[in-house]
């Protein structure tokens, strides 16, 4: 029986500083994270000792990068959020990292809290800036200067499932996925092959079918192996290839449509059977194709085209879908999913236009076109350029995707009150809800925090780590009356110490 889904995404969002002659991205972002405060004090620092990106899911460890940062330097580029997530420097960019969530939709609510804990980031950061400066994010993925950032998926797995497994069955889909999951983008990167306008933003920096690095020689499918839970159980499948999205929509299919092909791998109802020729050039090939239909080549002397391909895998999904109906505590949700999937792979068969409400690359594209037209630019010009980019302002009142959705040109999955909410809120349903309750009570009395552990630092007591291995656990429904009843981290302690066999916060 398959695992249940729990994921999350983060986003490194690209920034700049309008009349900025001696622009820092480094200090910016620095600059934009430590200015947002969401709890009395921010004392608490990452955890990185229960960090392992260099271990290779193919049985072996790459050579650590960089060295681990000092207590002070990890205050400064790291805050662990009260709804869960995380928000950090991650190199030139600011990173928001959503918390654990167990369903598309709330994991569309937490995406969006996260634009809007950044755009009040930089609204306080810009107080201690000259007047004349001011400071521009962008959830996008590539600067247009040949640098590409990423928008990462995660999705809990059964440790079970062979590595190669997972290859066979996600590589096809993720290559094809972009057909509704794309941003769109004007132009090409990378040495790639020239082109107007593309769906994904993405697809020309991926060079290699399988790897473990994220910023050179990018890898389709991704090897770390950091499940972040109980190693022998789980498996982190970490996607990198998406884009990031604005529309809600778009985001509501990209991550759900990924958890049910999962589910799928995990119960043997999807293999091999897709597997394509050459996944990188297919990778490209697809991004260009605005009609979904050119035939890619699979292994064994097939042709499918992206929209066959999708199609196959919905079908299966429809069927999985009903099947497991009453094992699945989602299944309103995934059924919804599924059923959008579909609507949303016959529009693009018969006319893609028709999603000018729904899908970000089509919003794009239609869009900039019209623009286009009106005043007679060639693609090229370097006016659809900066629209293409000012797509993805963050900011309400500029961006152009906000100014669409404050029209009531895109269609939304969740409303502004819960993503408001959101953003001092965890979920309820995984152990984010343990993790960012104690963040919000005991704020002076926790030293460090990462995705699996909680350290608390109790004053007469050496620090006391309680580990939260078991993402689905540390609930409300477990631990809710318990930190409701617990004035201070010291009598939380105690009544964990006093709980037998309690091996895990999440199961307390």
């Amino acid at each position: 029986m398959a695992q249940p889904k729990i994921m999350g995404v983060e986003t490194e969002y690209g920034i700049m500083v309008r009349h900025a002659a001696d622009f820092d991205p480094v200090a910016s972002s620095t600059l934009v994270v430590n200015s947002y405060k969401d709890r009395e004090l921010r004392s608490v620092v990452w955890d990185y000792e229960e960090e392992s990106p260099h271990l290779d899911a193919r049985g072996f460890q790459a050579d650590p990068s960089g060295p681990t940062p000092d207590d002070a330097s990890n205050a400064v580029i790291n805050d662990i959020l009260v709804n869960g997530g995380r928000y950090y420097v991650d190199h030139a960019h600011p990173e928001y990292c959503t918390p654990e969530c167990t369903n598309a939709r709330d994991l569309v609510t937490y995406d969006r809290a996260g634009e809007l804990i950044l755009d009040m980031s930089c609204r306080m950061a810009e107080q201690l800036l000259d007047n004349r400066r001011e400071l521009i994010i962008y959830k996008n993925n590539s600067d247009g200067k040949g640098h590409s950032y990423g928008c990462h998926e995660n999705y809990l797995v059964d440790r079970a499932i062979p590595f190669q497994g997972l290859v066979d069955g996600m590589t096809p889909f993720l290559v094809t996925r972009q057909i509704f999951a794309g941003s769109g983008k004007t132009g090409a990167e990378n040495g790639a092959e020239g082109v107007d306008f593309q769906i994904s933003q993405r697809a020309d920096f991926f060079e290699t079918e399988v790897g473990l690095s994220t910023m050179v020689d990018r890898p389709i499918i991704n090897t770390r192996d950091e499940p972040h839970a109980d190693e022998k159980q789980y498996r982190r499948f970490h996607v990198i290839v998406g884009d990031a999205n604005m529309s809600e929509f778009t985001t509501y299919l990209k991550v759900g449509t990924t958890a049910v092909v999962l589910q799928m791998l995990e119960d043997g109802v999807v293999g091999g059977e897709f597997r394509l020729r050459d996944p990188v050039a297919a990778m490209r090939s697809v991004s260009r194709d605005l009609t979904c239909s050119e035939p890619l080549r699979l292994e064994g002397a097939r042709e499918m085209s992206a929209l066959e391909i999708q199609r196959s895998y919905q079908r299966l999904a429809a069927e999985y879908v009903t099947a497991n109906a009453a094992t699945d505590p989602y299944h309103e949700i995934t059924a919804d999913v599924v059923q959008k999937w579909g609507e949303v792979l016959d529009a693009l068969g018969d006319d893609p236009m028709k999603l000018q409400r729904d899908i970000d690359w089509v919003i794009k594209y239609a869009w900039l076109r019209a623009y286009r037209d009106r005043h007679g630019l060639a693609w090229d010009d370097h006016r659809l350029s900066m629209l293409d980019l000012q797509y993805h302002d963050i900011r309400p009142n500029v961006g152009i995707f906000h100014r669409l959705q404050k029209a009531g040109r895109v269609r939304r999955v969740v409303s502004q009150d819960a993503v408001i909410h959101a953003i001092t809120n965890p979920p309820l349903d995984t152990r984010a809800f343990f993790r960012g309750t104690c963040l919000k009570r005991f704020p002076g009395e926790i030293h460090a925090a990462s995705w699996n552990s909680l350290i608390f630092d109790v004053e007469g007591k050496s620090l006391q780590k309680v580990p939260m291995q078991y993402p689905q656990r540390g609930t409300r429904e477990m631990v809710g009356a318990l930190l409701q009843k617990c004035n201070s981290a010291a009598e939380l302690l105690a009544a964990i110490e006093a709980k037998p066999n309690a091996d895990d916060a999440g199961g307390r």
